[in-house]
């Protein structure tokens, strides 16, 4: 894979993109089992990339994040979008935090609701990431790519700084 190659635009762009999901799959790394996913609803994300998490406190991300904060985080939305994120961790018990971030939604998990003590946030701080956005007149564009190289036994020109990046965050 090469090197992240962002511009200001791109950057902006990813952030823009990230703040559209609401779930991604966090992926952690779990010793001897390699790596562990699940999804994960963003509570949070902030103007520089960094993302905010609700868990509880005794979970397999929470141990697997104490042991290696080196995280990856996918995401998919329904409308040609993509994007993954590598970053670090962090485990925050900071109750103003969780009380800034709490959604009625988090009560399935937490009954007691914003004062329970089980809630711990995660903090991803994110380091790299890469996009593909095929969203909006980008589609047409991307369509467009694509039916001139099937016509012409080629592959399409998928590299617009537009439609796919690479940044460092």
């Amino acid at each position: 894979m090469n090197a992240p190659t962002s511009t200001d635009e791109q950057t902006r762009h990813f952030i823009s993109l990230l703040k559209k999901f609401q779930n991604v799959m966090l992926v952690t790394h779990s010793g001897m089992h390699g790596f562990h996913s699940r999804p994960m609803a963003i509570a949070e994300v902030e103007d520089d990339g960094r993302l905010w998490f609700v868990t509880s406190v005794d979970t397999a991300k929470v141990h697997e994040i104490e042991i290696d904060s080196h995280v990856h985080l996918v995401a998919q939305d329904g409308n040609n979008a993509f994007l993954t994120i590598t970053g670090r961790a962090s485990l925050i018990g900071d109750r103003e935090k969780i009380a800034h971030l709490w959604q009625e939604a988090f009560r399935v998990w937490f009954p007691r609701g914003k004062d329970d003590p089980d809630i711990e946030l995660i903090a991803v701080r994110p380091e790299r990431g890469e996009f593909w956005d095929n969203t909006g007149a980008r589609r047409f564009k991307y369509l467009w790519e694509a039916a001139k190289a099937y016509m012409s036994g080629t592959t399409p020109d998928a590299e617009d700084g537009d439609m796919h990046g690479r940044v460092r965050l």
